[in-house]
């Protein structure tokens, strides 16, 4: 399998994940890029939502882009990371957003209000 293919699939699981975790998202109409940076080398795939088509290609259309590390981003894949995960990662600076900032303040709004939910509900079943 090609490093390409392996990012592709690994974009497509956390996509899956955030989406699973958070259902407001998943019918969000939106283009971004994601700029994985690796030894020398960067990585730039286009994803489109809703149907989270992945293609290895710049962006130019793309609304957000979120650049981050190549192992930060491996490391996060592989220990199943949460959306709380990447919030902490976004606002500890690992992982950066850049884009149109209605877009980013209603992804930031949809996740605030799904984790108020989630809090609400665990202090609800104590």
């Amino acid at each position: 399998m090609s490093a390409t293919t392996d990012a592709k699939e690994q974009i497509a699981a956390a996509l899956a994940s955030i989406a699973e975790e958070v259902p407001a998202l998943a019918p969000l109409k939106l283009v971004f890029a994601v700029v994985l940076r690796g030894r020398g080398d960067v990585q730039q795939f286009r994803v489109e939502l809703p149907d989270r088509k992945i293609t290895k290609e710049v962006a130019t259309d793309a609304r957000v882009t979120v650049e981050m590390p190549r192992a930060f981003f491996n490391v996060m894949i592989s220990e199943g990371a949460r959306v709380a995960d990447w919030r902490e990662a976004f606002h500890y600076g690992q992982a950066k957003a850049t884009g149109v900032p209605q877009l980013l303040k209603l992804i930031e709004r949809v996740v605030d209000m799904h984790e108020e939910r989630s809090r609400l509900r665990r202090a609800k079943q104590h």
